[in-house]
């Protein structure tokens, strides 16, 4: 892979081992740099229609805003029509609006090694985001823990594939609610050094993972760019409530970056037709986009998107449809047309289990992401149940898919190596290339190696315990987190830490609801 290739040793064998330890101690990629077109479905005049609809649910349905007088009087003042809870748009005023936020921009990392950039031809991968539960081969499906939350950011932290580690990895349970945020953004600083996302389950609970970002960071860091972000979902249909409103504002106001996600279930939060969801979610997103910039013009927004279809008989949401698929690519081309970095679906699945459905599912669900040139997908590994499980079997297995992803950005290197002349001087039609010098020279890079996938033989896969994709994933994980060592960081900025997560504690009492 071009992002991580190693260069090339003389001297045979002990070389070629020598030079994949080497590989070992490289750092990672900080994003997948896409040398590959993204999928272009729909044509000039149908995007223009569904940009057309998006105005006109603006201007003739509108936006609520629920208990949030502040938001609704930025968006009057700005010239929009308020009445009562409800905001409308002329056409083109939100186009207009989102017009300050970045079509780029770098998110800071505790490491600057680690530090990423959104948009433009690159994708960052994050875990799965806000599972009550985990699943694991041994103790089976249970209520999150602290323990499990700090288990997954530290696998985040490992895996070579991924750029982020996201947010609510898990609800830990065992922490009071009004307090598990101080604990889980300790986490993300202090057991990684990636890219990571705060607490936004109220305006309070923003301030303090932003302000314990700023005891790492420092106040000049966070003013002259991201360093956290908070994940922002619309109540879809048409609908801001306060507390994620209270939460937009609060890191749009430090300069801090968001993800405006609309939620759409095609039937139940939306029409049942695509372009119609399409377009909603167009709409629903440009106006949290649009808050963003009245509150801070300039600062940093993502546009996001959660749109799957549903069973209509059931009610249960499905996942790698070709319904969704379609919807993926479109929304895609609304973001680049919009010009902010896209947020997508990543490794979807209503699989309770890591089995067959479940990674069938999460393929077809990320391929179209990929294709649509997605710039951030903090759904990429650990997926399950719909979002209620984080799966660490699952994380294991998809982490390796977005290294195949990342191999299929590189796109195919024409030229006199990969054409292989000497390859065809050295050998004469009807013998094998296994043995040329071309092959030796090239074997190492030439194919995705993968760790999990077993080729061999089914005599030697028996000899091995006849072990499953599932069993091989358990052995994996469980030996990374032996492996695990904490990155560095100043035993002063850590004290602080503490210090501020106790002080906050102490000040209220527990709440558990």
């Amino acid at each position: 892979m071009s992002s991580i290739n190693k260069k090339r040793r003389g001297g045979g064998r002990s070389a070629k081992i020598a030079d994949r330890k080497t590989s070992e101690q490289i750092d990672p990629p900080r994003f997948l740099l896409r040398k590959i077109p993204c999928y272009e479905l729909l044509s000039e005049e149908e995007l223009v229609r569904i940009e057309d609809h998006a105005d006109w649910i603006l201007k003739e349905v509108g936006v609520e805003f629920w208990d949030d007088e502040e938001s609704l009087k930025l968006f009057k003042d700005a010239g929009a029509t308020v009445k009562g809870n409800r905001v409308c748009f002329d056409k083109g005023h939100t186009l207009e609006l989102c017009k300050t936020a970045p079509r780029e921009f770098e998110m800071h990392a505790r490491n600057p090694k680690r530090s990423t950039i959104f948009g433009g031809n690159r994708l960052i991968f994050g875990p799965a985001y806000g599972p009550p539960f985990v699943y694991d081969l041994k103790k089976g499906r249970r209520q999150g823990t602290m323990e499990d939350f700090i288990n997954l950011v530290k696998l985040a932290h490992m895996t070579p594939w991924l750029h982020h580690t996201s947010g609510t990895v898990c609800e830990p349970v065992d922490v009071a609610v009004n307090k598990r945020h101080l604990d889980m953004v300790y986490a993300h600083l202090i057991y990684s050094d990636k890219p990571f996302m705060g607490s936004v389950t109220a305006p309070e609970r923003a301030e303090d993972s932003i302000e314990m970002a700023r005891i790492v960071f420092g106040e000049e860091r966070l003013e002259s760019g991201c360093v956290i972000q908070g994940n922002i979902n619309v109540n879809s249909p048409l609908v801001y409530d306060k507390t994620m409103t209270g939460a937009l504002k609060t890191y749009a106001r430090a300069n801090q970056g968001v993800v405006i996600t609309p939620f759409i279930l095609g039937g139940a939060m939306s029409p049942v037709t695509m372009p119609a969801a399409v377009a909603q979610a167009h709409a629903e997103t440009m106006v949290g986009v649009a808050l963003t910039q009245l509150i801070r013009p300039g600062s940093s927004a993502v546009y996001g998107n959660f749109l799957t279809t549903m069973d209509l008989k059931s009610g249960a949401p499905t996942f790698g449809t070709p319904e969704s698929s379609l919807a993926t690519l479109a929304v895609g081309q609304m973001a680049r047309r919009l010009g902010l970095p896209f947020r997508a679906g990543g490794h979807y699945t209503a699989s309770k289990v890591t089995d067959a459905q479940a990674m069938q599912e999460s393929a077809d669900s990320m391929l179209p992401a990929f294709l649509a040139g997605a710039n951030f997908i903090h759904q990429a590994a650990g997926w399950l149940e719909g979002g209620l499980v984080f799966g660490y079997e699952k994380f294991i297995l998809d982490s390796e898919r977005l290294g195949i992803l990342h191999r299929m950005g590189d796109g195919m290197v024409i030229n006199d190596n990969s054409l292989a002349f000497s390859a065809y001087r050295e050998n004469s039609p009807g013998e094998n290339f296994l043995g040329t010098e071309h092959t030796s020279e090239n074997f190492e890079n030439a194919n995705f190696r993968s760790e999990m996938a077993d080729n061999n033989s089914f005599e030697q896969w028996s000899e091995d315990g006849s072990k499953n994709a599932e069993e091989r994933a358990y052995e994996k994980w469980n030996k990374m987190l032996v492996e695990y060592e904490q990155p560095p960081i100043d035993s002063a900025i850590d004290e602080e830490l503490k210090d501020f997560i106790q002080q906050k504690k102490d000040s209220m009492d527990d709440e558990w609801y």
